[in-house]
């Protein structure tokens, strides 16, 4: 019975197979001479069969144009980066000549004002470069290429052109030491204006000066202007310090006027001392007489004046009728 069957199916397949590959003939020559047709409604046949039949294969395309365009994006941040370099290397240079830029901007305006600035028609100064300073932290000065050859004195303030940078402390025949306002060390009278207020600028080695023993700190704004005061013929007069400001411990501070980071060149002020007055008294009440010599029997002159004229005889006996004629004191003539 199986064998039987196994030769019904071999039976029914054969014939089957033999159709199948006749119908595929006759479509592949169909397709042949469908594709030799040159005819414009065949090949819109043709185009419109394509579009059906084939398979739409795009998807098969995306990781070659995927890779193409990483390839491409990476030639791309190459490039850029390339160029970043080169923009990070030019911006550099350009900040190194904004920077010389400005150091001679603010050399040239330090040199015009130090060359033409007068605070006082009696003062002069003497402009010397700063050599070093100090290095500490707890110690601020700075040292000067002039000494004692130049005519500096110990005590002279020093300004960098614009405000107050401190005072001479300290001369050499060639060097000179220069205390700053912000060193601890420093104290300074100066008036804040326009309240008038006077207090002491105390330097405790930072940028910014507490001021202390203000009379009345309310009547202290920040943004006031301060300046030397002239007491105690410390500084000279209205010599610009900087500007009051509230620091962060909630104290009346200074900013200073004077550029700290860049000082290059210092005028130190002459502020020679005026004579002493050793005699005040000779200022207000007039001369005394001089005394007069011992045994002295005539007449005290009046300033200026002739002695007068004799009235009265002598109490001598002596004979007063002379032949000498008399001159009148007044009109100089004979009198009979």
């Amino acid at each position: 019975m199986a064998k039987s069957r196994n030769y019904d199916q071999e039976d029914f397949s054969r014939p089957l197979r033999r159709v199948l590959v006749g119908l595929l003939v006759l479509v592949l020559l169909g397709i042949f001479l469908l594709w030799r047709i040159d005819s414009p409604r065949v090949e819109r046949f043709r185009s419109a069969l394509v579009d059906r039949v084939v398979p739409d294969l795009s998807w098969a395309m995306i990781p070659v144009t995927k890779a193409t365009e990483m390839v491409e994006n990476f030639q791309s941040y190459a490039r850029l980066y390339e160029q970043n370099q080169q923009l990070r290397e030019e911006l550099q240079q350009m900040k190194a000549w904004k920077e010389a830029a400005l150091q001679l901007e603010q050399k040239n305006a330090r040199l015009l004002d130090l060359n033409n600035v007068r605070l006082d028609p009696m003062l002069t100064h003497v402009t010397g470069v700063v050599l070093a300073d100090s290095g500490s932290p707890f110690r601020q000065s700075v040292l000067l290429n002039v000494g004692t050859r130049d005519g500096i004195h110990d005590g002279w303030a020093t300004m960098d052109g614009i405000g107050l940078v401190g005072r001479i402390s300290g001369v050499g025949e060639r060097t000179s030491r220069v205390i700053l306002l912000t060193d601890s060390s420093s104290r300074i009278p100066v008036v804040v204006q326009p309240s008038g207020q006077k207090a002491l600028l105390s330097g405790d080695n930072s940028m910014l000066p507490p001021l202390d023993f203000v009379e009345h700190p309310d009547q202290v704004q920040p943004g006031d202007r301060v300046v030397t005061t002239g007491d105690g013929e410390v500084f000279p007069a209205g010599l610009l310090v900087g500007q009051v400001a509230l620091g962060a411990d909630k104290r009346l501070r200074v900013i200073l006027a004077a550029d700290y980071q860049r000082l290059e060149f210092l005028r130190v002020l002459r502020s020679y001392e005026s004579a002493p007055i050793t005699d005040p008294g000779a200022l207000l009440v007039p001369e005394p007489p001089q005394p007069l010599p011992p045994g002295f029997q005539g007449p005290l002159l009046p300033a200026g004046g002739l002695p007068p004229a004799p009235n009265d005889t002598p109490a001598t006996g002596a004979d007063t009728s002379t032949d000498q004629p008399v001159t009148d004191g007044t009109t100089g003539g004979r009198s009979d």
